[in-house]
C-alpha cells in the first residue's frame, strides 16, 4: 500500500472532523480528514427515521453557514443536517477522504510524529485529531438474555414503528432518544412502557425564547465541568413535531406506562428500581430552577418578555408514578421488543498510544491530550458543557487548532540552522 506524509491528520468527519478542518484551513495548516464511511454518516444511518435536531436551525449550525431549506426557529431533519456538513465541507474545500478507516496510529520511534495505518495505506503524521465523538459504540446493558424477547435492538438501530414486530414495547432510557422513541411508538398505536433514569429536562420554550437561548444568555452554555454526579444525566428535550417540552406527566396521560430504572431480569420479569418518583422530581427541579433563573434575568435586565406564570404549574403525579410497577412480566405484558436508549461509549482501539487515564479515558485538558501531538474533539464537556453540540465543537475545533499552531510555532524554531532538527511540516 502506498504511504504519504501530512502534517496533521483528523480522524472522523462528522460535526467535529468538519470544524476540525475549518479551523486548520484558515491556519493554513496542511491536513488530511479521514472518514471511513460518508460524511455525517450517523446522522443519516444510524438514527430512526423522525429524528430532528434538538435544538432550532439558527441555533444548531456553525457560523459560517445557515441551513439552506430550514426555518431559523425550526429544527432540522436528520438527513438535512447530515447534507449541511456536506455543503460545509464543500464550502470550505476540506480535504476528506471517504471510505478510508484508520486501523492504528502508534507514534514513531526516535522520530517526531505519528504513523497512521488506514484502509488505504500509511500516512505520517506530525499531529493526530480524534475526531470521532462520542457516539462510537451502542452499549446494551446484559440485563435481559437473548431470546427473551423477540427484538432487543439499541436506539442507534431503530427507524420507525414498523421495523417492530407487533406487540408491546419497553423503551430503556428517557433522555432526548428514549422519550421520542417512546412517544413515536404510542401515536403509531403500541403499548409502550418507558423506563425513566436521573434526567435533565429543560422547557422546549419559555418567555417567548428557546431553552438554547435561555442556556446561552444565562451563561450556562459555558460551565466547564459538570454538576457533581451529573458527568451523565440525559437530557430530555425534542424538537419532533416542531418542537415540545417533554414532560412525564404528558407522556403517561397519553397512554405510556412510566417505570424506573431498568434493574435486573428472572425466568421473563423485569424487576424496576423504585426510584420513578425521585427521578421525576429530580427532573422537575432542574425544569424550574431554569424557569426562576430566566425570570430572573428578565427582570434583571428589564425585558419586556411575555409572562409565563403557568409554566411552574406541574400537576399532578400520574398514578404509575405514585404506585409504580416494580415488576413486569414480560409475556403476561404482550412485549415483544425491547429499545435500549441506553447511550453510547467511546472506541480508541485503533488510537495506541499513552493518551488515557485508568478508565480508559482521554486524558486530556480542552481537548489536548497528556500525549503531545495528540488531540481529541466532540466529545461532552471537552471544554465546557456545549462540547459536544454542534455549535459548540466548532469553538472546541478553534482552540485545538491555535494550539497545534503554536506547537508547529515551536517545532520549527532554528529548524534551518540547526542539524538533525526535522522542519515543522512533518516530512521525515
Amino acid at each position: 500500500m502506498p504511504s504519504e506524509e501530512s502534517e496533521v491528520v483528523v480522524v472522523g468527519a462528522g460535526q467535529a472532523g468538519v470544524a476540525m478542518s475549518e479551523h486548520l484551513g484558515a491556519h493554513g495548516i496542511p491536513h488530511v480528514v479521514l472518514e471511513r464511511h460518508r460524511i455525517a454518516e450517523r446522522w443519516r444511518s444510524e438514527r430512526w427515521d423522525s429524528l430532528v435536531a434538538n435544538g432550532p436551525a439558527w441555533h444548531d449550525r456553525f457560523p459560517g453557514l445557515e441551513f439552506p431549506d430550514t426555518a431559523p426557529d425550526a429544527f432540522a431533519s436528520k438527513e438535512e443536517v447530515a447534507d449541511y456538513f456536506v455543503a460545509y465541507a464543500e464550502k470550505i474545500d476540506a480535504p476528506i477522504r471517504c471510505g478510508v478507516e484508520v486501523t492504528s496510529v502508534r507514534r514513531h520511534t526516535h522520530r517526531p510524529g505519528f504513523r497512521v495505518e488506514t484502509s488505504d495505506g500509511t500516512i505520517d503524521a506530525r499531529f493526530v485529531v480524534a475526531a470521532t465523538g462520542p457516539f462510537q459504540r451502542p452499549v446494551i446493558p446484559p440485563v435481559v438474555p437473548d431470546g427473551a424477547v423477540p427484538v432487543q435492538i439499541h436506539s442507534s438501530g431503530y427507524r420507525n414503528p414498523e421495523q417492530l414486530p407487533e406487540g408491546a414495547v419497553l423503551v430503556v432510557g428517557a433522555g432526548s432518544s428514549g422519550v421520542q422513541i417512546a412517544d413515536e411508538l404510542c401515536r403509531s398505536g403500541r403499548r409502550v412502557f418507558l423506563s425513566v433514569g436521573p434526567h435533565d429536562r429543560p422547557p422546549r420554550e419559555y418567555r417567548g425564547r428557546d431553552f438554547c437561548w435561555w442556556l446561552g444568555v444565562l451563561g450556562l452554555w459555558d460551565l466547564e465541568t459538570p454538576p457533581q454526579g451529573a458527568e451523565h444525566v440525559t437530557i430530555a428535550v425534542s424538537g419532533a413535531r416542531g418542537g415540545h417540552t417533554v414532560d412525564f406527566r404528558a407522556l403517561a396521560a397519553d397512554g405510556i406506562e412510566l417505570v424506573g430504572m431498568t434493574r435486573s431480569y428472572e425466568d421473563g420479569v423485569l424487576r424496576f428500581a423504585p426510584d420513578l418518583a425521585a427521578n421525576i422530581a429530580l427532573g422537575d427541579g432542574k425544569y424550574l430552577a431554569l424557569l426562576r433563573a430566566a425570570d430572573a434575568y428578565v427582570e434583571r435586565n428589564g425585558l419586556a418578555f411575555p409572562e409565563e406564570p403557568e409554566a411552574h404549574v406541574l400537576g399532578p403525579d400520574p398514578d404509575c408514578v405514585t404506585d409504580p410497577r416494580l415488576e413486569l412480566d414480560l409475556a403476561a405484558a404482550g412485549v415483544t421488543s425491547i429499545v435500549w436508549a441506553t447511550g453510547f461509549a467511546t472506541d480508541y482501539s485503533w488510537l495506541e498510544v499513552d493518551a488515557f487515564g485508568e478508565n480508559g479515558r482521554p486524558d486530556q485538558r480542552r481537548g489536548v491530550s497528556r500525549e503531545p501531538g495528540v488531540y481529541f474533539l466532540g466529545l461532552p464537556w471537552l471544554s465546557r458543557r456545549g462540547s459536544s453540540f454542534i455549535w459548540g465543537v466548532w469553538h472546541d475545533a478553534r482552540y485545538v487548532a491555535d494550539h497545534i499552531t503554536i506547537q508547529r510555532g515551536y517545532l520549527a524554531h532554528g529548524t534551518t540552522d540547526r542539524p538533525g532538527l526535522t522542519p515543522a511540516s512533518g516530512n521525515n
